[in-house]
């Protein structure tokens, strides 16, 4: 599993179209923390997410002001297709996975 880049140009027909669990990272190139959660979180949800993706803040300003994002990285987890919730743990395997399990037990919330 890797990412996959999307734009404000793209974003909503292929999350639209993401069957299962989604999960987007909103980065930037100059984001140490955004190459870290880059090479690891294929590893750490294996298993629970279907689709990762990721969002150059920089390139996609309108959409990650739409998102409400004020800072990197910003995760955000999509449910076929549909908004779920923000994502926010700790940058490690165990505080990842149990994070997402429990947004994903939870209602659903209200896109920003």
């Amino acid at each position: 599993m890797h990412f996959d880049e999307l734009s404000e140009f793209d974003f909503h027909p292929r999350i639209v179209a993401s069957a299962g669990v989604a999960v987007v990272m909103f980065s930037g190139p100059d984001c140490s923390a955004c190459k870290h959660l880059e090479r690891h979180l294929p590893e750490w949800l294996r298993g629970q997410a279907a689709h990762l993706y990721k969002v150059d803040a920089q390139k996609s300003i309108a959409l990650a002001r739409a998102y409400e994002v004020f800072h990197l990285p910003g995760l955000f987890v999509f449910v076929d297709g549909h908004f779920h919730a923000p994502l926010q743990a700790e940058a490690a395997p165990g505080p990842m996975r149990g994070a997402l399990e429990r947004l994903l037990r939870e209602p659903a919330r209200e896109e920003p």
